[in-house]
């Protein structure tokens, strides 16, 4: 693995957050922003499902980024019930985006909060062009702000997710399919729970080929 792998810090709206980036050689590479969950259940950056997506990213050809949000690791600031960490997601794109300004393809991907972010994050950044959410939540968040959708992604959860009832995601995906122009897939992983414990190989399988498929067009 590349050990280009950056500690960075990228200031924010609360002051600094802390990061880890990776550049491709390729000038107009996609580029990336990786969210954590949930803060207060000790979510961070380093968590191991965000960690793996980082990796998958960097080796399918992607600059990519991974954020602690405020109060999180070395980062300024504290919790703020997802709108200050939205405010964090906006201040960490533009930065990767500053960084990659060729980039071809800008991406947001986030697991469970950090799904719930993206999105947000998404429906206020036209330049997003793919999302991944990763075991979200509808049961605890209100994901109807999604209507209609601004563009097409991917959607990974476990078919033994502790947290979500399926009927739950089976609802967002018959809302989602719905809306005409685009495509969101959602991916049942059988082995997995919310923390795809011990299903680490089959959410890279499931990430990879998506974001080949996807970057193949461009």
């Amino acid at each position: 693995m590349d050990s280009k792998i950056l500690e960075i810090f990228i200031p924010g709206p609360a002051g600094r957050l802390e990061a880890k980036y990776y550049k491709s050689k390729k000038n107009t590479s996609p580029v990336v922003l990786i969210l954590h969950p949930h803060p207060q259940y000790g979510g961070t950056m380093n968590n191991k499902v965000v960690v793996d997506t980082f990796q998958t990213f960097i080796e399918n050809d992607f600059s990519a980024c991974r954020v602690n949000f405020r109060g999180v690791g070395k980062s300024d600031g504290e919790f703020d019930n997802g709108q200050g960490e939205l405010a964090d997601a906006a201040a960490a794109l533009d930065w990767l985006e500053r960084e990659n300004f060729d980039n071809s393809q800008c991406w947001i991907a986030g697991f469970s909060f950090g799904s719930l972010i993206a999105m947000q994050l998404l429906m206020r950044r036209p330049e997003i062009n793919r999302f991944i959410a990763i075991s979200p939540q509808p049961n605890v968040y209100d994901f109807s702000f999604l209507s209609p959708c601004p563009t097409s992604g991917l959607m990974i959860y476990g078919k033994k997710d502790e947290l979500v009832p399926i009927e739950n995601i089976s609802e967002l995906d018959k809302r989602l399919k719905s809306q005409k122009g685009i495509k969101v897939e959602f991916d049942l992983i059988n082995e997995a729970n919310h923390f795809f414990t011990n299903a680490d190989k089959s959410l890279t399988k499931s990430l990879s080929k998506y974001i080949k498929k996807e970057t193949a067009l461009y």
